[in-house]
């Protein structure tokens, strides 16, 4: 495949050295303050920018024919009309919180374990994710769908809220430290014991080869996908 790079800091250099290993050409890399690029020369996008460029760099994509994979968070005010112009193209389209195999399993168990919980009121649930200090957005992306997932599957919580601790809401806490790819941590607490799932990252590596797997499978496809499609999860 011919890849653009939308998006070329610490993931998007990790994205390269894996496409490359796996047979792919980097023909385009953008950072966040090109304008100026040719998109229709490549086969697919791969979206690891920043918030603020994010919907305009997939909405090129689609409008462009051209299928994109996006990983950047802190945009999804803007998914819902990513998704319509994706429908409305028949473009192809994957957003993903985290394309990590490990995280996205980890989603699953995480589900089922808030299913597991829903009638045992004497827990109370919280989240905690740990990222690098370079992250912009807080909590990350992954840590939001923890949280509506359990949302979705426990009838006790209506919402989530950053640094908050209300009734039917489910506190998040978002720590920034040097060179913490990512840790997620969920902690079901009583008065007599805790019960805890965590998923800890060891470096990019996971993430990136989660995006270039999506993009391999997403050629040829048109329509809106997640993780669950491209590894057959859930």
């Amino acid at each position: 495949m011919n890849i653009a790079l939308l998006g070329y800091g610490k993931m998007g250099k990790t994205i390269e050295k894996i496409a490359i290993k796996r047979g792919h050409n980097i023909v385009l890399t953008v950072d966040k303050d090109d304008n100026n690029y040719d998109i229709t020369k490549v086969d697919i996008a791969i979206d690891f920018s920043i918030p603020a460029v994010a919907f305009k760099n997939i909405s090129n994509c689609i409008n462009n024919n051209v299928p994109v994979v996006s990983g950047t968070t802190g945009w999804l005010q803007d998914y819902d009309n990513a998704v319509a112009l994706c429908n409305e193209k028949q473009g192809g389209f994957i957003y993903a919180s985290n394309f990590s195999l490990g995280v996205n399993i980890f989603f699953e168990l995480n589900k089922t374990l808030a299913k597991m919980m829903s009638n045992l009121k004497q827990y109370q649930v919280s989240l905690e994710e740990i990222h690098h200090t370079q992250k912009l957005d807080a909590p990350s992306g992954t840590a939001i769908t923890l949280a509506n997932d359990i949302i979705t599957e426990h009838s006790s919580y209506t919402s989530w809220k950053l640094d908050e601790n209300k009734e039917n809401t489910i506190p998040i806490t978002a720590k920034r430290i040097e060179d913490v790819p990512g840790t997620h941590t969920i902690s079901y607490e009583s008065d007599v014991d805790t019960i805890t799932i965590e998923h800890k990252a060891h470096n990019r590596q996971g993430f990136a080869l989660g995006a270039v797997i999506a993009a391999e499978w997403l050629v040829g496809k048109t329509g809106v996908f997640s993780m669950n499609d491209v590894l057959n999860i859930g």
